[in-house]
């Protein structure tokens, strides 16, 4: 057995860089601003030879001048090798917490694949006159060494951070090489285990950079806003020689010069607006010497803390953000400025207003688009260690001072690269790396250097070094106790004193509400505990979108690919699946429902009013227009313009209703659309940015039930109108095949439904460790079986009496159908009566038809009711009631692990299509509680859909299924935070369906 001392003298023999925890060597420049100057740049991108190799001990003689790379493959810079060659060099690795390779810090195993990169460029002659050539590397996966014209200049390690190299003495005149060789694990990888793709490559921007003599090392321009006037605390870095330092701010009037260093002074600005999200005004600006012209634009804001408030220019924040990856499913983790653009803009279009940067720096360019569009910014520094969470925290950097310059490289270089920015309102030192001495210093070191924005990081409990109270996934109760005056219960991991230091203090969920798959629930009730404590700031969704990588399923079908479908031994599946935009760019119903619970405008009916609240930060409402509009059974019999008067952020008015005639034979709802009166960057005029909806029905009383006279006994072959029966059982109507009614308990599980309780939150009958979908199909409701007792008519009437048992459980559930003629419509009742015994929630209460195709594919669908996209019982505030149509695969949505979908609640009526064809009219009616029931229709049945990893597996189907649901199961986010509030949550009960039924 090989002693630890002995293995650790061969790693170091092999390649002892690759250990190594310092962050960087050789001629490494300082930390500073990503700047837009004017100096001479030159980009590398493009281009380079290409040679992968297994370990990381191979010789370094690629990297002499002159050295022949003919041999080798070309590949773009930027982009991650594992994402080029179609496999060629190796393959992404998902993991969410634990590493891809054992925990031996600060070691990696020997296969560690490594890339070496050749290019040449051209230094034109007028360079010789740089004071100084920097070669800027804005983005490495993990660690990478370079050499210029054979001479090794330096070495850095942080993926996600600017690292600029000093290679005047290396370069010449004329032809240069430079060489890079890139390890795919290193020392640092310890501290990089976010949750997403292990990418490695060089994946952002290469540049040269020629400094001038005279030049701008650095520029900061601090600003502040109060009352109409602006401040400016400048820090310029460069050489006396340099100045004088000219600021100019165009359209402000400023032109102030500093004539030495000594003279760099605040700056009063009188008669500025301000910076905000929603009103994100930026001032043009440029600071200049003789040699250098830096380009700035500046945006005016106090950010500050008082007492449990965040304030933003003296008015409080409240973040409806999402966390933001970069993620592309063909290019990964490069940046294309156009695609994130688009994708800022959609944020906006769906009231997102800030941005968590999980878990690192993006790209530089994205901070001047957050900036330009609107955005509050938490910018978190490019650290994670969450795979110690598997060994106790043992060996964790975070409390480990060998690892301390590590730790504060990283934040430094955060914070350097992107101080300018207005947008940033928070400082995060990392996600998920325990706690411990290294991250209380780089807090001091944050707070040191910049005193104008606070420190968030959501380990720190017990609020030892950071500003703001943070945590993830914390359930609604539990929010509600960190944010009310009087509650007194212990925080987590808090004792009391700690509880009440915490409970001072701002509260950001800076996690919450887990977007995997279908769901989550319960965005309407943090968002109440938001309106309700003003201690408790809102938070960010995990996360805005889904990292599927755009693969090729084996019939050739594309897919989106997640954890495993590259072959790797250690993966953590589909929960890189997380977002409320799908791989695709789609938008899932989760974003839908996000934007209607955090609508900057509120909307509340009384009587023949409406209260009107503007909840946004800082614009008043003269950029909005007020549409009303009457609908009769969906159908639209009159419009016109709402008189609101103008109101200023966060004040409230009252609007006159139109007078509203409610139709005799039909539902009538008046809507009431807030929409933008002009086009911006982000959206174009008369986009809905809120919607409320009030019945104004004149209530009729639902049919009653015709007793039936004595029924008697039958063997169930008959026919009643253009309904055929068989053994009791629907088998036709009309000219085409129609089967059923069968009882169906089950959906296909969610990601929620499939993720291991914790024992405490949702149903009594959680189990720890154990899933709910785990629970139905120990229970068999994926395995129904029917044993029918009898079957019984009279003139005009069927009805049938089963037994329906579950295949592991004692328990059953009896179901009467009965089918009759009621005022010439086809009329079914189905009641359904659970037995005692049930040991668990179940997904649903619903009833299930077939349709085999025929000469009539089933392939849409006609209805009102809420839509259009679908609800679930804790997910319906972005439905309206109205009328809709959809074809049938649009009716799901292409989740990317197969799951349940496509439930559209509170029916009224509904119509199956083949083109233009009408094949079949449902018309439910209320139970007696007034309850109305949902429908599905997929071309899958739950069972089905269950046993798919990936869509391309669903195999085609001849065949539609119908499904009403009398309730379903609610959605919660438990696969990384709280289970179905228990409101929701769906017990073994009585329920009854009544529709009434005819063929097209």
């Amino acid at each position: 057995m090989t002693s630890r001392k002995s293995r650790d003298l061969l790693s170091t023999e092999l390649s002892p860089h690759v250990s190594d925890v310092t962050p960087g060597r050789g001629a490494l420049r300082p930390a500073r601003s990503w700047l837009h100057s004017d100096a001479p740049s030159l980009s590398l991108n493009g281009p380079w030879r290409f040679r992968l190799s297994p370990t990381a001990s191979g010789p370094e003689a690629f990297a002499v001048d002159g050295f022949d790379d003919q041999g080798w493959d070309s590949i773009p810079v930027p982009s991650h090798w594992v994402m080029e060659g179609d496999g060629a060099y190796g393959r992404p690795i998902y993991t969410n917490i634990q590493f891809p390779f054992p925990i031996d810090p600060p070691y990696v195993p020997d296969e560690n694949p490594t890339g070496d990169y050749r290019r040449h460029f051209d230094l034109p002659a007028d360079w010789s006159d740089a004071e100084r050539v920097l070669l800027r590397f804005d983005g490495v996966e993990s660690l990478f060494r370079v050499w210029v014209n054979g001479v090794e200049v330096g070495g850095a390690s942080g993926s996600r951070l600017a690292h600029e190299f000093d290679v005047t003495s290396a370069v010449h005149t004329g032809d240069n090489t430079v060489a890079v060789r890139v390890h795919q694990w290193s020392a640092a990888s310890y501290v990089e285990d976010q949750d997403q793709w292990w990418l490695p490559g060089i994946f952002r921007d290469v540049t040269l950079l020629a400094r001038p003599v005279g030049g701008i090392e650095d520029v900061w321009l601090r600003t502040g806003y109060e009352d109409g006037h602006g401040r400016i605390e400048a820090e310029i870095t460069a050489d006396a020689s340099a100045f004088p330092v000219t600021l100019r701010i165009p359209e402000l009037g400023v032109e102030h010069v500093w004539t030495a260093p000594g003279e760099v002074a605040p700056l009063d600005v009188p008669e500025v607006r301000p910076w905000s999200a929603e009103e994100p005004l930026l001032y043009e600006a440029t600071v200049s010497t003789a040699a250098e012209t830096v380009a700035l634009r500046v945006g005016f804001r106090t950010v500050e803390i008082r007492g449990d408030l965040f304030l933003v220019n003296g008015r409080r924040v409240v973040f409806h953000g999402v966390n933001r990856h970069e993620a592309h499913p063909e290019r990964g983790r490069v940046f294309d400025e156009e695609h994130a653009r688009e994708d800022l803009a959609r944020m906006k279009r769906f009231n997102v207003n800030a941005i968590r940067t999980s878990h690192y720096p993006p790209h530089p360019r994205l901070l001047d688009l957050a900036d330009e569009l609107g955005f509050w910014v938490v910018l978190e520094c490019d650290l994670e260690t969450h795979g110690f969470d598997q060994v106790d925290w043992a060996g964790n950097p975070s409390d480990d001072p060998a690892w301390r310059e590590v730790y504060l490289d990283r934040i430094r270089r955060t914070v350097e690269r992107d101080k300018n920015h207005p947008g940033i309102v928070i400082w995060s030192l990392g996600n998920e790396a325990g706690t411990g001495g290294n991250l209380a210093a780089m807090s001091a070191w944050v707070h040191a250097r910049d005193a104008g924005r606070p420190v968030h990081y959501e380990g720190d409990y017990t609020g030892e070094y950071t500003d703001i109270y943070s945590r993830m996934y914390a359930s609604v109760p539990e929010a509600e106790q960190i944010g009310a005056d009087g509650a007194r219960s212990p925080l987590l991991n808090c004792t009391p004193a700690q509880s009440a230091r915490q409970r001072t203090k701002p509260f950001l969920l800076c996690e919450y509400a887990h977007a995997m798959g279908n769901g989550p629930g319960a965005f309407d009730q943090y968002e109440a505990l938001v309106r309700r404590y003003p201690r408790l700031h809102g938070g960010f969704v995990w996360e805005w979108r889904d990292h599927g990588l755009l693969a090729t399923a084996p019939d050739g079908r594309p897919y989106y690919a997640y954890g495993g479908d590259f072959g790797e031994v250690v993966h953590d599946g589909n929960f890189v699946m997380d977002g409320m935009l799908l791989s695709d760019d789609v938008p899932s119903p989760s974003l839908f429902e996000f934007a209607a619970v955090t609508r900057p405008i509120d909307l509340v009916f009384d009587g023949g009013k409406v209260a009107v609240t503007n909840l946004r930060h800082t614009a008043d409402t003269t950029d909005l227009s007020f549409r009303w509009r009457v609908e009769h059974d969906g159908v639209l019999v009159g419009s016109g313009e709402l008189d609101v008067p103008v109101l200023a952020a966060g004040e409230s008015g009252w609007a006159t209703l139109p007078p509203v005639t409610a139709a005799t034979d039909a539902e009538t709802w008046l809507t009431i659309d807030v929409a933008l009166a002009a086009s911006t960057p982000w959206a174009p005029a008369g986009h809905v940015v809120a919607t409320a909806q009030l019945d104004c029905t004149a209530r009729r009383p639902v049919p009653t039930v015709r007793p039936q006279a004595e029924w008697q006994p039958c063997d169930g072959n008959r026919s009643l109108g253009s309904a055929e029966f068989s053994g009791g059982s629907l088998v036709r109507l009309g000219d085409r095949a129609v089967t059923g009614p069968w009882l169906e308990l089950f959906r296909a599980p969610t990601d929620n439904d499939e993720s291991p309780s914790d024992g405490v939150e949702g149903s009594d009958d959680s189990i720890a460790g154990t899933s709910n979908a785990d629970l139905w199909r120990r229970d068999g409701l994926d395995r129904l079986t029917v044993r029918r007792i009898r079957v019984e008519h009279t003139a005009d009437a069927l009805r049938t009496l089963d037994k329906v048992s579950a295949a592991n459980s004692a328990a059953w559930v009896m179901v009467e159908s009965i089918w009759s003629l009621e005022d010439g419509e086809l009329e079914l009742r189905v009641e359904i009566e659970p037995s005692c015994g049930w040991r668990t929630v179940w997904p649903r209460i619903g009833i299930r038809f077939e349709l085999p195709d025929g000469a009539a594919p089933v392939d849409g669908a006609e209805w009102f009711g809420l839509g259009p996209l679908e609800s679930y019982p804790d997910s319906l505030r972005a439905a309206r009631t109205g009328r809709f149509t959809a074809t049938i695969s649009d009716l799901s949505v292409d989740y990317a692990r197969p799951q349940e979908t496509g439930h559209r609640s509170e029916l009224r009526r509904l119509t199956l299509t083949s083109g233009a064809t009408e094949v079949l009219r449902v018309t439910p009616l209320p139970d007696t509680r007034g309850r109305r029931p949902g429908f599905t229709l997929s071309r899958h049945t739950p069972q089905q859909i269950a046993r798919a990893e990936h869509p391309f597996e669903l195999a085609d189907s001849t065949t539609s299924h119908l499904i009403i649901d009398a309730v379903q199961h609610g959605l919660g986010s438990r696969a990384c935070g709280p289970d179905v509030w228990p409101e929701f949550a769906l017990r073994p009960e009585s329920r009854t369906i009544r529709l009434r039924i005819t063929a097209g």
